[in-house]
This record gives structure tokens, C-alpha cells and sequence, in this order.
């Protein structure tokens, strides 16, 4: 759940981004805002739009996909394309560093935290007098679910 704090600091970030771009302040931006920060789970806009609908919040997918364009220009949403066709989302403010493991069978996402990325980064940064702003790592494979499905397949032939 977010916190007091952080959602009063993203809401300030998007009240300057919005200010500073000459856009609106809308209730609507700033629900979707609130839902995406409520969530600790990557997301698609469809979900977004259905969990927004149970809420009772009046938002088209328009307006989603135009607020989403908004947060990734500021800084308060991540896109992610993990290998499908559609676009995954996760906040960005206050996010831990993590990096993702990704089922090309399944489209499972699984993140995962590595300090010894971190000291890489930083050796490069050290290395090569480059300053890193982000970074993202994603490892494709087969989750452990598709594996034993797969082994037991195996097995029967």
C-alpha cells in the first residue's frame, strides 16, 4: 500500500510535470496515479482499466493510455516489454532496484535482486567515467512450472 508520504510526493512530481507542460490537473489523472501506486505488481492497461471499473472510477482507456504517456515522461511509471506484444507497467518512484526473469513459455515475470549488479554498475561507472541513470536486466528461460510440465511430457513419450 503506499504510504502518506510517497503519495504526496508523486502527486508533486505530477503537478509540476503537469504545470511546467502546460496540461490539466484532473481527477482522473490523479486516481489512476493513486491506483498505480497502490499496486506492488507489474500491469497492463486492461487491468489497470478493469481494477479502476470495480473501483466505480469513471476513466476510459483513453484517458489510461494518455496518463500512462504522462507518468512515463515524468518519471513515475516504468515500461517494460517482456518479449510479447503487449506493454507491461510498474511504478517507478521509490522502486527497489530489481531486474527480471521472464518464461518465453508462459510469460511469467519473476523479479529478483542481485547486489553484485550493483558493484558491476558501479565498476563500470568507475571504469569508464560514465554516469549510469538506470539500467534494466531481463534473463529469458523457462520457469519451473513450464520446466516440470515440459519433464513431464518428456516422460510420457
Amino acid at each position: 500500500m503506499i504510504c502518506a508520504e510517497t503519495k504526496s510526493t508523486v502527486r508533486k512530481i505530477l503537478i509540476d510535470y503537469l504545470e511546467h507542460k502546460g496540461h490539466r490537473k484532473t481527477p482522473e489523472r490523479f486516481a489512476i496515479l493513486d491506483e498505480i501506486y497502490s499496486q506492488d505488481t507489474h500491469f497492463d492497461i486492461e487491468t489497470l482499466y478493469i481494477n479502476m471499473k470495480n473501483k466505480n472510477y469513471q476513466v476510459s482507456r483513453a484517458t489510461l493510455y494518455n496518463t500512462i504517456d504522462l507518468l512515463l515522461e515524468c518519471g513515475l511509471v516504468i515500461k517494460h516489454q517482456f518479449g510479447k506484444n503487449s506493454s507491461l507497467y510498474e511504478k517507478a518512484y521509490e522502486c527497489k532496484q530489481h531486474d527480471h526473469l521472464i518464461c518465453t513459455r508462459c510469460g511469467k515475470v519473476i523479479e529478483f535482486c542481485d547486489p553484485r549488479i550493483q558493484e558491476i554498475i558501479n565498476s563500470a561507472q568507475k571504469i569508464s567515467s560514465f554516469t549510469v541513470s538506470h539500467h534494466s536486466l531481463y534473463l529469458y528461460g523457462i520457469c519451473s512450472d513450464c520446466k516440470k510440465e515440459l519433464d513431464s511430457v518428456d516422460a510420457n513419450e
